[in-house]
């Protein structure tokens, strides 16, 4: 059975959110590498463009997760902490946020992203031609890299795909070359 056969099954084929059930689609909540059900979520269009910053936040969409922050599913609850903080201005969210229990590992992975930092504190990486860079992202390698700690060097060109950002230094992205994982320079990359 597929990740998002499951994902279906486990929400009765309805958004994880505002249970819609048109146009459902499987949304594996950054930084995590690899699909699986644990973290994942089944998320209709509206509510994907909104998490993905594709469109505009509609507010009065999210009082949804008034509902949604208490899904028994880790991941539905870590999605639905990132959407309160992107509205805590409005007032109701923080509320909600103050209402939420998340355990330590789930609340290390819900800041992972940052989402509850305020603009002017958050790390911003961009790429060697300034493009902002986010997790999930595929990069190409404008320089051969010798990997420290190994004999291996990572040739111009190459494509790494997947990215995961360092929360700390803006300097520093992850990726996997070759199927080993390495810290990467961000001066050294382009966005793909």
């Amino acid at each position: 059975m597929s990740v998002l056969q499951m994902l279906q099954e486990r929400s009765n084929s309805t958004c994880e959110f505002c249970g819609s059930k048109d146009q459902l689609k499987q949304y594996i909540i950054p930084p995590s590498l690899n699909e699986n059900v644990d973290n994942s979520v089944l998320a209709c269009n509206t509510c994907l463009d909104q998490i993905e910053g594709h469109t505009d936040m509609d507010v009065n969409h999210w009082r949804c997760l008034n509902d949604s922050m208490w899904n028994e599913h880790v991941a539905v609850q870590i999605t639905s902490w990132r959407m309160l903080q992107r509205l805590r201005e409005e007032g109701w969210p923080k509320d909600l946020i103050d209402m939420m229990y998340l355990d330590d590992e789930a609340m290390a992975l819900a800041r992972a992203t940052g989402e509850h930092e305020d603009e002017s504190a958050k790390i911003i990486h961009r790429d060697v031609n300034g493009i902002v860079l986010e997790t999930g992202d595929a990069v190409v390698l404008v320089k051969d890299l010798k990997v420290k700690g190994s004999s291996m060097v990572a040739k111009q060109g190459t494509a790494v795909r997947n990215i995961r950002l360092d929360h700390e230094n803006a300097e520093y992205i992850e990726g996997k070359v070759d199927g080993q994982q390495i810290v990467i320079i961000t001066k050294y990359v382009k966005k793909l």
